[in-house]
């Protein structure tokens, strides 16, 4: 479980490929790592993995091709810079919402909007989705727990504030990018159930 505040940033070191199955080196910043244990969970881009062996500050993860194919971890290259998020512990403060780490679907940067002293994303999801997506809920993008701005179709913003941007690799996106998406879970079980009493639309197909 997670809470979605992304605690750092951590840099691809290099990825190893071998039929059905990826592993990732990533080197964390100094000090993240303490404590870190073998099988321990680790959000990688909101993407819960798994800790299966560890280097000083290199952690490394194995990632399947459904993983792969589901999330944008098939997007990462040696050099890329992730959000990271290790598992919350009981009595943690929860500043975000809780997350499983299981990705939804993904979603494109279609526009980047720079007003003065912050930042307006908007992302574009596949139409399913968008029935889970309401103004002022929240939502899970690359790991870090977000309030929805604005809602148009299937096109959502969300704002944020110049320590968001430090802290996170939301200070580097450009539009075209593809970002990782967690549906708040409370929000799809109230939006499925009025689903199958028939005040909604289908639920989509996975």
């Amino acid at each position: 479980m997670f809470t979605g505040i992304v605690q750092g940033m951590a840099v691809v070191e290099e990825i190893t490929a071998v039929t059905g199955l990826s592993t990732f080196a990533i080197r964390f910043p100094e000090n993240s790592t303490e404590n870190v244990t073998i099988g321990a969970s680790v959000a990688i881009n909101g993407t819960c993995l798994t800790v299966t062996r560890q280097d000083g500050n290199t952690l490394f993860f194995d990632a399947m091709q459904e993983t792969l194919k589901l999330t944008t971890l098939g997007d990462l290259e040696p050099g890329h810079s992730v959000n990271f998020e290790r598992a919350a512990r009981i009595g943690d403060e929860i500043g975000g919402h809780l997350l499983s780490g299981h990705i939804h679907t993904t979603a494109n940067v279609v526009d980047i909007i720079r007003p003065e002293n912050n930042v307006t994303l908007w992302f574009e999801v596949p139409e399913p989705w968008a029935r889970y997506i309401f103004a002022k809920g929240y939502i899970a993008i690359n790991g870090a727990s977000l309030t929805i701005g604005e809602v148009d179709g299937n096109r959502f913003n969300v704002h944020l504030i110049p320590e968001t941007l430090r802290a996170t690799t939301f200070g580097t996106i450009e539009k075209g990018m593809r970002v990782n998406i967690e549906i708040d879970s409370q929000t799809q079980t109230i939006v499925d159930t009025l689903a199958r009493l028939g005040y909604n639309r289908p639920a989509p197909a996975l």
